[in-house]
């Protein structure tokens, strides 16, 4: 057994210690590099934070809605997952129906002002309640426009119709493995004015050798402590998804970052986190009955010896 999380503290040390300190679109500050890459044999275990408590539910429960190329955080909420709450609750609070308690500047005054911050999350609360009970409210503040999901499974044609770049690449692993076209885009420029959260990580690419399933990404924006461990275990959970249904073996996850950044607000907390020690990474279970990356739902996807530290709690820059 094998730790795989130790590219990232590399990482984490590396930007610390030479980054550059910039500003940022949500006012916080970052210390960053341009450039920077990590990669993970994912034949030796799974690639999920041990230094620090990662809820692999809100992992699992995230990217099925990728896959099933949904855009409205309903079916999160349905899973208990509030990861894209923040940029649903900004639509809503920022509309002419919105008639609540007044948040402008909502994000860092929940960072600076406990009262407010009280406020603020029990006017999410509502939010999110309204949007599980009422449907066409649902369909009116819950839909995020066209991220991930849209773009990977129905981006869309000049010409009209839509392309599943999902299950063509798929199907291109199966017939043409050798091809270096086995790419996934989600950076359309037409669609980044009305997307809640233009992507961040923007393209992969599938590379098949030796029987195995390989994936680079590029990311062009990863915030260090609290995104980026998502993003090595979500990339990861579907380079095995994808190799279960093309009958090759996980490969190698790449992860290159164009700007890697850790915010300000974040300094003490990844400084407990490098203090840990990290446990031997856990192994990745599908279930054994389910071939299509279509058919998996929650319960088909598990984690076997998942030993962690506990939780570090940081704040969201919105």
């Amino acid at each position: 057994m094998a730790t795989l999380e130790q590219p990232y503290l590399d990482l984490l040390n590396k930007i610390m210690s030479e980054g550059h300190d910039k500003e940022d679109r949500t006012g916080t500050g970052t210390r960053s590099l341009f450039g920077a890459q990590m990669r993970f044999d994912l034949s030796q275990g799974f690639p999920i934070l041990t230094t620090k408590r990662i809820p692999f539910g809100l992992i699992k429960s995230e990217l099925l809605w990728f896959l099933r190329g949904d855009t409205n955080i309903r079916f999160l909420l349905e899973h208990n997952n509030h990861i894209w709450d923040e940029w649903a609750f900004k639509n809503w609070i920022e509309s002419s129906d919105y008639n609540g308690p007044d948040m402008t500047d909502f994000g860092l005054r929940s960072q600076k002002d406990p009262e407010f911050k009280k406020i603020y999350q029990e006017e999410m609360q509502k939010f999110d309640q309204k949007i599980l009970k009422d449907q066409a409210f649902a369909e009116k503040y819950g839909n995020l426009g066209d991220v991930y999901g849209a773009q990977w499974r129905h981006w869309k044609k000049r010409e009209g119709g839509f392309i599943d770049q999902i299950q063509n690449v798929i199907d291109q692993i199966k017939k043409t493995p050798y091809s270096r076209r086995l790419i996934v885009s989600a950076w359309n420029p037409e669609d980044v004015p009305t997307s809640a959260l233009p992507p961040c990580h923007v393209l992969f690419q599938f590379y098949v050798n030796d029987g195995k399933l390989s994936l680079h990404l590029y990311q062009r924006s990863g915030d260090m402590f609290l995104g980026v461990p998502f993003n090595i275990a979500s990339y990861s959970l579907l380079v095995n998804l994808i190799a279960r249904e093309t009958a090759l073996k996980p490969g190698e996850f790449i992860h290159t970052l164009g700007d890697a950044h850790i915010y300000k607000n974040h300094f003490n907390q990844v400084k407990d986190l490098l203090s840990r020690k990290p446990y031997n990474s856990p192994q990745l279970w599908l279930n054994p009955d389910k071939k299509m990356v279509q058919d998996f739902e929650m319960s088909d996807i598990k984690l076997i010896d998942y030993r962690h530290h506990g939780t570090i709690k940081a704040a969201v820059a919105v």
